[in-house]
């Protein structure tokens, strides 16, 4: 019984030594809190998704891209199928084409009538003028004739003339009425001429009107292209930012929609962290405050982040965080966005810490937990 006693007594003594030393390894092995001015927080590295979707239904006849791909801004994706597109581009194209041509011939007209119509207006009145002085001597020179025949009959009556100088009087007089009629005929077709050469004026008025027409025809023709043109674009989809791939949803053959997403491009030049900071620590925070981001893959480069975003309203704790102080048991939701990402080294779903700095003077610390 004092042998079982001494072993009994022994054993409580190594119990004993082994539990000061693990309180005394805890007390002085363990990592101090951070100083006052950090705050430590925790979460996994998101950013911000672009999802990519057609304006347009049609069947996807190529594509390049892939879940995990990393993809460059405008870089093409997909392509659908554009076989009548391309065609009623090629239509619409010919229809500016031959109104473009349409166009150009009605001006060329036009100037051509707007050199030669005054010139036309000017030789007919020129005609007209001419005809009119020839019909005036006509005149003067029908009624030098007509006193003449009367006088030389009156003479002959009383035989102071020979009865030949009075038929010869009356042939003058005959030959200068013909002439008149000859002048007035000349007159009116002159006239007439001019009337005709100023027509040309409505002439030119027509062709403007057709070439205002022909104008705003033209200009729809052009939308028309556009649009076809447009559409012929939109056949190919292009990356809105540079990123990665984290979803693709459509697949080559298949016949999709106006509007249905395609892929789902995380951009990788705007990641941040989603962490939460407990309730009773809140209030230090407020937005550009500066932090730092450390992970296991980089664990002695910590990427400079700011924050910029502080939830409104506090939430339980996700299961997925593990807080420091377990009586915490509501927190905020806080994002803190890389300055940089070099070389896209870091991508979504990467868990990391970080350390929130609110007071300027305090130096950085690497995270403890």
């Amino acid at each position: 019984m004092k042998i079982q006693s001494q072993r009994t007594t022994g054993i409580l003594l190594v119990i004993v030594l082994v539990g000061s030393a693990v309180f005394a390894w805890w007390i002085w092995g363990r990592q101090k809190p951070l100083p006052d001015g950090l705050i430590l927080a925790n979460g996994r590295i998101e950013g911000d998704h672009y999802i990519v979707a057609s304006k347009v239904a049609g069947r996807i006849v190529q594509l390049w891209a892939r879940e995990g791909d990393p993809v460059k801004k405008d870089q093409v994706l997909l392509k659908l199928d554009d076989i009548q597109v391309k065609a009623n581009v090629q239509q619409k194209h010919w229809a500016v084409n031959y109104s473009k041509a349409q166009l150009e011939a009605t001006r060329i007209d036009l100037n051509t009538l707007m050199k030669t119509v005054p010139l036309e207006i000017a030789s007919a009145m020129a005609a007209v003028d001419h005809a009119k002085a020839v019909l005036l001597a006509t005149t003067v020179k029908l009624e030098q004739a007509d006193r003449d025949a009367r006088r030389n009959r009156t003479l002959a009556e009383t035989h102071a003339v020979s009865s030949q100088a009075s038929e010869l009087a009356d042939l003058a007089l005959r030959v200068v009425k013909e002439e008149q009629v000859v002048a007035q005929a000349a007159l009116t077709q002159a006239q007439k001429q001019l009337a005709e050469a100023e027509l040309g004026w409505d002439q030119i008025k027509s062709k403007e009107s057709q070439i205002t027409a022909m104008e705003a025809q033209l200009e729809q023709a052009k939308a028309a292209l556009d649009a076809a043109q447009s559409v012929l674009d939109d056949l190919t989809i292009y990356a809105p930012a540079t990123g990665m791939i984290t979803t693709r949803i459509v697949d080559i053959g298949e016949v999709i929609v106006a509007g249905s997403p395609m892929f789902d491009i995380v951009d990788l030049d705007r990641l941040y962290l989603k962490c939460y900071v407990p309730e009773n620590q809140i209030g230090k925070l407020r937005l550009g405050l500066p932090a730092r981001i450390y992970t296991d893959a980089f664990p002695d480069n910590p990427f400079s982040a700011s924050l910029r975003y502080i939830a409104s309203a506090a939430e339980f704790t996700p299961k997925e965080v593990q807080t420091p102080d377990e009586r915490v048991k509501l927190v905020y939701a806080v994002k803190l966005y890389l300055d940089a990402n070099p070389e896209h080294r870091l991508t979504p779903g990467l868990p990391a810490d970080a350390v929130i700095r609110w007071m300027e003077e305090t130096p950085w610390t690497k995270p403890r937990w």
